[in-house]
């Protein structure tokens, strides 16, 4: 399989690298949505992106009960710039993986959580990568009114 995300312009990989709130959406058994919001890291080289979390979370629960992987997206978005990425997640409990993980997160956030033993990472394995990532405009300036 082709890495889904490699083929996008360099503007969004810059956008996956900036601090931004992301959503997780994961199914329930019955089918319905959870969409619950996270911290994303994106390696575009090796087509996969990674969020960490607690072994005892709802979308854990949801990705596992899917027999071990799970059609997951997680998506970004910033006034008119977002991007969504698609793919089939698994659950990485190995400690190396979590420790690589934490270390991404920390990069990209600037800052590292807590220890927690619960710690796991959900790995998901890009397949589509899609968005609108136009060149930023310059925010208008707030005027202050001199009283």
């Amino acid at each position: 399989m082709s890495n889904a995300i490699s083929g996008q312009a360099d503007d969004y990989y810059k956008f996956w690298n900036e601090y931004h709130l992301c959503t997780l959406t994961t199914l329930r058994p019955d089918g319905g949505p959870h969409v619950v919001p996270v911290g994303v890291t994106v390696d575009a080289v090796a087509g996969v992106a990674r969020v960490i979390t607690r072994k005892s979370s709802r979308k854990v629960a949801n990705i596992l009960a899917g027999g071990g992987t799970a059609r997951v997206a997680v998506c970004q978005v910033d006034g008119g710039r977002w991007a969504t990425l698609e793919g089939v997640a698994e659950v990485c409990t190995d400690a190396a993986a979590v420790d690589d993980a934490i270390a991404r997160y920390g990069e990209r956030y600037g800052r590292t959580p807590a220890p927690d033993p619960e710690r796991v990472v959900i790995r998901i394995l890009i397949e589509r990568a899609m968005g609108q990532i136009p060149a930023q405009r310059p925010r208008a300036a707030a005027s202050s009114a001199a009283g």
